[in-house]
């Protein structure tokens, strides 16, 4: 049984009583709160430890000195250690970014260098190109199924081209390109160097006095940067002819004002836009991916986690990043042209 235990009163030598609405009932039912807490807890002169231990302490036996007391100290403790391990990873993540930038000036126009980028393009681009156009036409289907009702309600139904390919060349080319990639590529560049790292080739590598980072990363991720706006740009376009195509053959508008339409309302600032997110949707997925790889733990199972994190890494950080693009070119842009409506 619950109760709501209303402490009131203070007790001459202590600073304040414990919070005025206290509802415990971890392993017995509170029947009064009757003790109360050092000044210390309050002034910040004892250590955080010691606050807890004054805490539990101040609390009756059942609770304080009970399984709950153990519970909660074993909550803060996962807390602690979880917040330590990310902060960790994180500037260990910059370390190996640094490293990448550091190396990537004076192995971008290496010819041994372009030697070994030529099969990682082959693999990022050639191999992941049908599944970007499948995803790209399938996507521009949707779209255009979906829109027409809705515009030719409103008597717009000519402009379908033009939302369909600004949401394509702005957003959905982008995004859908870059999971795409990390999910083809990323999960691939994460499994080799992780395997690499576990059958200490990588280890081998720098006793041989190579540096693997310029060895193993700086190639996969000069070609994720390069091909991403290439398979960005085959999205946007598969996606516009799928619209065209239910837009013309199936809704019977004229072809001429659909493209009439996109032509006048498309700028070079909307191709930047898409251009400038593909740039940094590749160089996060090549960078999450081999550090992933690099970091991964030993054997088949660290392995396979690696490649799931950095599938689910790259995902997150290709939304975030997606948001801040977009909210800052639009900022920019209305500072400088204003609004334009594209209807």
């Amino acid at each position: 049984m619950q109760r709501r235990v209303r402490v009131v009163g203070r007790q001459a030598g202590f600073a304040r009583p414990v919070p005025h609405v206290i509802q415990l009932g971890c392993e017995q039912a509170v029947e009064k709160v009757w003790h109360w807490l050092p000044a210390s807890v309050f002034t910040g002169k004892m250590p955080v430890p010691h606050k807890l231990e004054a805490i539990f302490n101040g609390l009756p036996g059942a609770v304080g000195r009970g399984g709950c007391r153990e519970r909660v100290i074993g909550l803060f403790s996962t807390i602690g250690s979880v917040t330590i391990d990310f902060l960790s990873a994180f500037g260990r993540f910059w370390m190996f970014a640094w490293q990448v930038a550091r190396w990537l000036p004076r192995s971008i126009f290496d010819p041994r260098t372009i030697a070994r980028v030529l099969p990682q393009l082959y693999e990022v681009g050639n191999r992941t190109l049908p599944v970007i156009m499948i995803t790209g036409t399938f996507v521009g289907l949707v779209l255009a199924v979906q829109s027409y009702d809705q515009l030719r309600a409103a008597g717009f139904e000519n402009h379908m081209g033009v939302l369909l390919t600004l949401s394509l060349v702005q957003e959905l080319g982008p995004v859908l390109a870059g999971i795409m990639l990390a999910g083809r590529v990323g999960g691939a560049l994460t499994a080799e160097i992780g395997t690499m790292r576990v059958t200490d080739q990588i280890s081998a590598l720098s006793v041989m006095g190579a540096d693997p980072i310029r060895q193993l990363v700086v190639p996969r991720f000069i070609a994720c940067v390069l091909f991403t706006p290439f398979l960005t740009l085959f999205c946007d376009l598969f996606g516009s002819m799928a619209g065209w195509l239910i837009a013309v053959q199936l809704k019977g508008i004229p072809s001429g004002p659909y493209w009439y339409h996109i032509a006048d309302a498309m700028t070079w600032w909307d191709l930047m836009v898409g251009f400038i997110k593909s740039i940094v949707f590749g160089g996060a997925i090549g960078l999450i991916a081999c550090y992933k790889g690099f970091h991964c733990r030993a054997g088949a199972e660290g392995v396979g986690r690696a490649c799931t994190e950095s599938f689910v890494i790259s995902f997150i950080v290709i939304l975030t990043t997606d948001f801040f693009i977009a909210t800052a070119m639009m900022g920019l842009y209305q500072s400088i042209y204003g609004f334009k409506p594209i209807l």
